[in-house]
């Protein structure tokens, strides 16, 4: 919020952001009967639980951009990773109709279940619909989703002659569905709302193309990378070159600001992260640096969370393994994290939901540079007003 005081001959605007931020202003020190005033002047409602910011109409100014660049806000922004799947009935209703990478590589339908579930459900952001994997087929893998089995690829990358057949993408064009959906979302959403764009990080792609699906153990990918080293950073560098073309192209849609994913890099120990990962994912970074926020979702070794941060991003995604202030402290107070309620919290109860959502905003204790979020992708059966609640008790802060 912020009403504007007035003292003297001058007007002083007065950031006030609740517990998030204090700011003395000389021989001024305003009561809590008087706040109330200025709120009821601004026909604001001081007790209202939804009250939301005043929309500026710039995306700079949205709680989503602020928080990115560590700047105090009023609370924290707040949006889930796989916010638009198959737990929505909206969802449903658009998915019945096509397959699941039909959906991928339609830009209007791809718009039309982001916004739709931006609607429903009041969040700070809006990440594109889409996928990791689709980047895979112009570089010539086959890929296929099949049913109750995810993502198949059906000619996987298992030796160094493999290789000949994978190609680094100088021209991503082949993706224009992507950049369109990028596009599509943004002409369709509120000015302030920010739009997500994202890809997969350079070991989490790599896995998926030598195991040719996901795996329990990664034990392929782990036999190439340790057995044919100079194989594995060929093909780490052609990725890590092709996913910072690919997301240049997404900021220059509209995306405001991108997540990278490495979902499966937490099957490695902090030794092989720095020698076989950490170049490779520091080469996307540093590609994209510049355009806008950048979150890095490293997933499943808190281990790894300083040697995450050494690759890069402005933002660090913090999964539910770990508590989010000691996490914070792991990478650095200089920069943004993301995160962390563990998804399978919102298949308890509202009561359950508010408290666990409540402990972790207490243990943030109102510094600058956080975003709400889950430890992962929300699960498939999540019950809907489970999630409202997760939403609700952050927006009451």
């Amino acid at each position: 919020m912020q009403p504007f005081l007035y003292e003297s001959d001058y007007l002083t605007i007065f950031h006030f952001e609740s517990s998030y931020c204090t700011q003395e202003i000389d021989n001024f020190e305003p009561t809590t009967c008087f706040l109330q005033t200025i709120l009821i002047l601004m026909n604001v409602d001081s007790d209202s639980p939804d009250q939301k910011e005043p929309a500026t109409g710039d995306v700079e100014d949205s709680l989503f951009m602020r928080a990115c660049r560590l700047e105090p806000v009023s609370r924290p922004p707040v949006w889930l990773m796989r916010q638009a799947g198959r737990y929505l009935p909206e969802y449903q209703a658009i998915r019945n109709k096509v397959t699941f990478l039909e959906l991928c590589k339609n830009p209007e339908l791809s718009a039309e279940v982001m916004l739709a579930t931006v609607d429903r459900l009041g969040v700070d952001a809006a990440i594109i619909f889409s996928d990791l994997l689709p980047l895979l087929q112009p570089m010539g893998l086959d890929l296929e989703f099949t049913p109750g089995e995810g993502p198949v690829i059906h000619n996987p990358l298992r030796t160094r002659t493999d290789l000949d057949r994978f190609h680094e993408l100088v021209d991503v064009d082949s993706l224009s569905f992507v950049f369109e959906t990028v596009r599509t979302t943004r002409a369709g959403l509120q000015k302030e709302l920010p739009v997500i764009g994202f890809a997969g990080a350079p070991f989490t792609l790599a896995g998926y193309a030598i195991e040719g699906g996901t795996s329990r153990n990664w034990l392929h990918t782990k036999r190439f990378m340790l057995t044919d080293p100079d194989g594995w950073h060929e093909l780490m560098e052609r990725l890590a070159r092709t996913i910072g073309r690919y997301l240049h192209a997404q900021f220059d849609a509209g995306a405001n600001a991108v997540q990278v994913f490495d979902s499966w890099v937490g099957c490695l120990s902090p030794e092989h992260y720095r020698e076989f990962v950490l170049p490779h994912s520091r080469t996307v970074f540093e590609s994209i640096a510049g355009r806008g926020p950048i979150i890095h979702f490293a997933a499943g070794n808190p281990a790894l969370l300083p040697l995450a941060a050494e690759a890069g991003g402005t933002v660090m995604g913090i999964d539910w393994r770990t508590e989010l202030d000691h996490a914070w402290q792991q990478v650095g107070y200089d920069r943004g994290v993301q995160g962390n309620l563990d998804p399978a919290v919102l298949h308890t109860t509202p009561d359950v939901v508010r408290r666990r959502t409540e402990d972790i905003l207490a243990r943030v204790a109102g510094r600058p540079g956080h975003i709400m979020n889950l430890g992962h992708g929300i699960l498939p059966e999540t019950p809907v007003e489970n999630v409202l609640e997760f939403i609700s008790t952050v927006k009451q802060k």
